[in-house]
């Protein structure tokens, strides 16, 4: 199996939020596809934050495309000259006001959808975090922090008690592999 080759790229939109770029590409097989949409993102850190009383801190907020409240982890993008792991301290106390004194655990990163975007998330673990700071939203921001048994996440998750997205669910599984490992 060999790599698509690029002909041709022009950007459609280009804007701080991101930008979707219209490739050519050339098939291993000779066939040419003339319009091909990749949306270009910044990459995303998340984090599952755990309390010292076992507590999840997940962010509720109102996600225009889908129309409704869901309950996250909390998570943003990088900013310039920002590792991820710093950028991770600073949206958790930005969205929640939580910190922690131990180092955030690296669990992983993954593509969040690599046939249309090129972007991945970093997920990080957080343990023994505790309220420090009242939150620091930005204008567009409207976030709502709520507090759940960590262990009672997943049968949340299962049985539709929660409305959440991919990245939140798939952090959640890799904290909890991870803290049955040790």
């Amino acid at each position: 199996m060999d790599q698509w080759k690029t002909l041709k790229s022009d950007y459609i939109h280009k804007s701080p939020f991101g930008n979707i770029r219209k490739d050519q590409c050339e098939l291993p097989n000779g066939i040419v596809i003339d319009d091909y949409y990749v949306n270009e993102y910044s990459d995303w850190v998340n984090a599952v934050v755990i309390t010292k009383e076992n507590q999840i801190v997940l962010v509720e907020q109102y996600r225009y495309a889908g129309e409704d409240f869901f309950l996250e982890v909390p998570a943003g993008k990088i900013e310039e000259n920002e590792t991820y792991e710093e950028g991770i301290i600073r949206e958790v106390i930005e969205e929640t006001g939580y910190i922690s004194v131990k180092k955030p655990i690296y669990l992983g990163e993954y593509m969040v959808n690599p046939a249309t975007q090129n972007n991945k998330v970093i997920s990080y673990l957080i343990l023994d975090a505790f309220k420090e700071f009242e939150q620091e939203l930005d204008d567009t921001e409207e976030v709502t922090v709520k507090l759940i048994d960590f262990n009672d996440m997943g049968k949340l998750i299962q049985e539709k008690k929660m409305k959440t997205q991919l990245f939140t669910a798939h952090a959640y599984l890799m904290a909890k592999m991870y803290l049955m490992e040790r």
